[in-house]
């Protein structure tokens, strides 16, 4: 196993003994005299398990736990031989993952560190899943866009940071032109993939700090962060464009141009999100009446 073990004793002959069975076991395993050492070790090295002696001179092994924890995802196993003053309980709500006593059999030692292991292991593989569930939660499934459950969360945080660093912030609406007539004469599926289609032109017209989201059938919402009017205006622009040159094939032989209607607004002082959005959502049925395949900007 390719992991880095650290030995903190300040008894060289048992450091040196647990430093060569650990490396015999097939770790990379490094020793510290003090607690100070091992913390400036710490600092260069990728540690996953420290085993510590917890009575020493200067920081003994319960201070240098309590600095480990705060600072580094690394793993503890305390050493005594003070096996009446010490207890397991006690080990682990000091932040400890394990508790060996001396004198101790190596072969003990090995099976714990595997223990601990495994659990290193199981808490990664919980946290990647509990990542997945997590985006799962704020994802739009078809698109892979963020969902309009996540877009006013969002909102709220530009908001709050638009008003403490008293920054521009826009907000675009789109929506497709006559999509319903669209799936009714090409079916659902050839839908679906304009809808695709569309997400990712929006997210490949984007900078990384905006952020683009399906709000609900084919209606998609864009936060434009530290963004003047005018400026979201040209993002509107890089999008429709993008998407009326776009060629669709939902039959055989039938080239199909789609087209979208985008309003645009700048957040403007201390207003309601609901209102933020609503007028948002109004400068696009604005373009939707002039003709569609328009932008149009209500209060910039």
């Amino acid at each position: 196993m390719n992991a880095n073990i650290l030995i903190v004793d300040d008894d060289l002959a048992v450091r040196e003994v647990i430093r060569d069975f650990i490396e015999l076991s097939g770790f990379n395993a490094f020793g510290a005299s003090s607690g100070e050492e091992a913390l400036e070790l710490l600092k260069t090295t990728d540690i996953s398990v420290v085993i510590t002696d917890i009575i020493m001179p200067g920081m003994d092994g319960f201070e240098l736990t309590k600095v480990i924890n705060e600072t580094y995802d690394t793993d503890i196993i305390m050493m005594t031989g003070c096996g009446d003053k010490y207890s397991y309980e006690e080990v682990i709500t000091k932040g400890a993952s394990d508790i060996i006593f001396k004198p101790m059999r190596l072969e003990e030692l090995l099976l714990r560190l595997k223990r601990v292991f495994r659990e290193r292991q199981l808490r990664k593989e919980r946290k990647i899943m509990l990542k997945k569930l997590e985006e799962l939660a704020i994802t739009d499934e078809l698109t892979q866009l963020y969902n309009s459950r996540h877009f006013y969360k969002q909102l709220d945080s530009e908001i709050y940071r638009r008003k403490r660093y008293n920054r521009s912030l826009s907000l675009l609406f789109l929506d497709i032109d006559y999509f319903k007539k669209y799936n009714d004469a090409y079916g659902h599926l050839q839908g679906d993939k304009v809808l695709v289609k569309l997400g990712q032109i929006i997210k490949s017209c984007l900078r990384i700090m905006d952020s683009a989201y399906r709000y609900g059938g084919e209606e998609f919402t864009v936060i434009l962060p530290e963004t003047k009017c005018e400026e979201a205006f040209i993002v509107a622009t890089r999008i429709k464009d993008s998407m009326e040159t776009e060629k669709f094939m939902p039959v055989s032989g039938t080239i199909v141009n789609v087209t979208i209607s985008i309003g645009v607004t700048g957040y403007r002082p201390d207003e309601r999100i609901s209102s933020f959005v609503q007028r948002a959502d109004k400068a696009m049925y604005i373009a939707k009446e002039k003709g569609r395949n328009q932008i149009a900007s209500l209060l910039c």
